[in-house]
């Protein structure tokens, strides 16, 4: 049994954007292809503690080097109140041959850069050639910098950050935190809400909202695309307008997301064009065509944690990082 701790896991994964990028990428194409078993994702709420929430995520991710596992991570939002992250995470990979487990590692920083990966990697097939080089940020989290940091690899060059958060102290850090990591990018924090739709074609939105908020998107230019990372900020009137993409249909029409609202709302899924799998493999077209808004909306399915969970364990194999523990199991 192997096991990383959190800062192990960051050091691997320290300059290696370009590969985590291609690990998303192949993992989306693997899953368009039927090359993945992703059950659906399992909700602990605890009694009477409101939007707290842990959940597992369980997946299979076949190819060349096939792996199997689950996340288990804990959403508390209080947390960033008393100034601990929101998010906590383990990451448990089995083997795929006697199904023993052989690797626990901190599931956080991993769960972060695939989050960051995935919007990046959408946002680099839907804004090709430079499209992607200002970007508008709702929400100043860990999720939205690791979306500015991906971006910058998979969409070069990153020319602009404009921000905007309810908690100005949070705007505050985050801008001062891109200034320091992207000391070329222009960085400024906007008015409102309207102002990123104004001047920015691409908007990345991770609140901690449980509820629609935004009603329209007012002022945003023709063509523009929201990557709609905390899945619950946009009405569901605002999505059967706009040009919708997904990572996967089935798990994203689910917990009073602003899809599953949208489908509660007409019976249906019509309004779900396609995958992010199937622009990738080219099946279907970036966009549709025509001047709505694209939305991508990503439940965040299990086979990127685990794409990256094993490209981590690769790496401090390599590198003889880690605890290994001979004798986890019992004889």
């Amino acid at each position: 049994m192997l096991i990383l701790r959190g800062e192990e896991v960051r050091h691997l994964l320290a300059g290696r954007e370009t590969e985590v990028l291609d690990a998303v990428r192949d993992a989306y194409r693997a899953h368009a292809s039927g090359e993945t078993e992703v059950p659906h994702s399992l909700f602990l709420r605890l009694p009477g503690e409101g939007a707290n929430r842990i959940i597992a995520l369980p997946a299979y991710l076949g190819g060349r080097e096939p792996v199997a596992g689950v996340k288990w991570i804990g959403s508390f939002p209080a947390n960033i109140r008393a100034g601990m992250e929101r998010a906590s995470a383990v990451i448990v990979l089995n083997s795929t041959a006697s199904g023993r487990p052989e690797a626990i590692l901190e599931g956080s920083v991993i769960s972060a850069a695939r989050t960051g990966a995935c919007a990046a990697v959408a946002a680099s097939a839907m804004l090709p050639g430079g499209g992607g080089s200002r970007i508008g940020v709702l929400g100043c989290g860990v999720i939205n910098f690791e979306v500015v940091r991906f971006l910058g690899v998979a969409c070069p060059p990153l020319a602009a950050v404009q921000l905007y958060d309810i908690d100005r102290g949070r705007a505050e850090r985050f801008a001062r935190r891109c200034q320091d990591t992207f000391p070329h990018v222009e960085v400024a924090i906007a008015g409102g809400f309207a102002d990123l739709l104004r001047e920015n074609r691409l908007i990345s939105i991770a609140t901690t909202a449980s509820a629609p908020h935004i009603e329209r998107l007012v002022g945003s230019a023709p063509g523009s695309v929201v990557l709609h990372v905390s899945l619950r900020d946009l009405s569901p009137a605002l999505i059967l307008e706009c040009d919708n993409v997904v990572d996967d249909a089935d798990h994203v029409c689910r917990e009073r997301t602003s899809l599953h609202l949208a489908e509660q709302l007409t019976g249906g899924r019509d309004f779900i064009r396609c995958s992010i799998g199937e622009v990738l493999l080219g099946s279907a077209p970036a966009r549709a065509g025509d001047e709505r808004t694209t939305v991508f909306s990503p439940f965040g399915l299990g086979i990127l944690d685990l794409a990256l969970a094993s490209l981590v364990v690769r790496l401090a194999t390599e590198r003889g990082i880690g605890l290994r523990i001979d004798d986890f199991l019992p004889a």
